[in-house]
């Protein structure tokens, strides 16, 4: 297999830093919902250490893809493709961090550098982290 010109790696980090703002807000929304029972900004606002104005200029960009809908007063809710993004967000975010903690990664670096790598993982790559994972169940 022959190797790709460098530009063509940075060009799937530039895309990758693209989603990775989206992907790390719906993860959270579907969190706050399971954990409270409701997302609201403020939140958002406290989990990602930004201001309120910054979360809705996020916001806004998720309804704008059809990932969320927002209304005055009653949170923030996934739509039905906005909740499965979220879902493939989490699976992603559970193989990466047991794959370090499987390496001997201490646990607070494990969760933090998960929170970045999850994003930047091709689909190959966590597989084959989650058949490492198995293997090492199964040994």
């Amino acid at each position: 297999m022959k190797s790709q010109p460098k530009h063509e790696y940075f060009k799937r980090v530039r895309q990758d830093h693209q989603t990775e703002l989206v992907e790390d807000y719906v993860e959270e929304i579907a969190h706050l919902h399971t954990q409270l029972g409701e997302a609201r900004a403020s939140d958002l606002a406290e989990c990602f250490g930004v201001s309120a104005a910054a979360v809705s200029k996020v916001i806004a960009r998720l309804k704008r893809d059809g990932l969320a809908v927002a209304r005055p007063y009653r949170g923030i809710f996934l739509t039905d493709e906005g909740d499965a993004l979220a879902k493939r967000v989490m699976a992603r975010h559970r193989v990466v961090l047991d794959a370090l903690r499987a390496l001997g990664v201490p646990e607070e670096v494990a969760r933090a550098d998960s929170e970045g790598i999850e994003h930047h993982c091709s689909e190959e790559t966590v597989n084959a982290m989650r058949d490492f994972l198995r293997r090492q169940s199964h040994s």
